[in-house]
């Protein structure tokens, strides 16, 4: 007696098991066509390219995306986190997005992974208000625990980095950056491709129009989630030794200067 057959739900439709050529048929169109939904939601994205103001400064970009919302993440965020340090900056940390800390305080790299990068630039002997630090999204994107009590940290989604993407474009115009830091690999794959692996090329100099001198590390954030303390400090001191490579580079620029 022939078995009853089975019925797949997918996001568009309900179909019946078919025979094999067939289901790979219904596959593939259901795999094209969630392709093609994407691909049109990211082009028809907003951004905010339209609110980045003519001629602008790091002070009236600042202004500007105050208001920003070119994508959902103001809704729940308590308010934009622009980039903060000296306009004229050697160097440019960037990462992924402000945290908990941040969102409240509305400045960034304020909270533990903060006070990390500020920890590792002092040992190598970069002050903080030698460089500028932003972050490639300007929202904190979060999501409440089992408990509702604290704010978890979410990664931005690629359609809200895009929207996001105007004012980090801004600020480096604006900065003209000697030396750049992506920190984090959405950070990183975001200003050099998506297929920049942070594991294979951490501490390296790369090629980019961005910066002459451009290079991808990890995020402190992640030395924080080591399981152990021996763990962290191993983290920690190569974090440090990234750091280490733009050292000289902006040692030598400053004296220049």
């Amino acid at each position: 007696m022939q078995k009853p057959r089975k019925e797949i739900k997918t996001r568009w439709q309900t179909w019946e098991f078919a025979p094999s050529s067939q289901n790979l048929e219904f596959r593939r169109a259901d795999a094209a066509m969630t392709k093609d939904l994407r691909a049109a939601r990211y082009k028809s994205q907003q951004t905010a390219a339209p609110l980045i103001p003519p001629k602008p400064t790091l002070a009236s970009l600042r202004v500007a995306a105050a208001s920003c919302k070119a994508c959902d993440l103001w809704e729940r965020a308590t308010q934009t986190v622009f980039g903060e340090g000296d306009a004229h900056a050697k160097v440019v940390f960037v990462g992924e997005q402000p945290g908990d800390r941040e969102d409240l305080a509305g400045h960034p790299f304020v909270g533990p992974a903060g006070r990390l990068l500020d920890q590792a630039l002092a040992e190598v002997g970069i002050a903080r208000s030698d460089v500028y630090v932003t972050n490639v999204v300007k929202h904190f994107n979060w999501a409440p625990d089992q408990r509702g009590k604290r704010r978890i940290h979410k990664k931005p989604r690629y359609w809200e980095i895009n929207a996001c993407r105007p004012w980090l474009d801004a600020e480096l115009a604006v900065v003209k950056p000697e030396v750049l830091v992506c920190l984090g690999a959405t950070a990183a794959q975001a200003l050099l491709g998506k297929n920049f692996s942070i594991m294979r090329r951490r501490g390296e100099l790369v090629e980019s129009p961005l910066a002459p001198h451009v290079m991808a590390t990890v995020h402190p954030s992640s030395i924080l989630r080591a399981i152990d303390d021996q763990s962290r400090h191993e983290q920690m001191q190569s974090f440090v030794d990234d750091l280490r490579k733009i050292a000289p580079l902006i040692h030598k620029m400053r004296k220049a200067a």
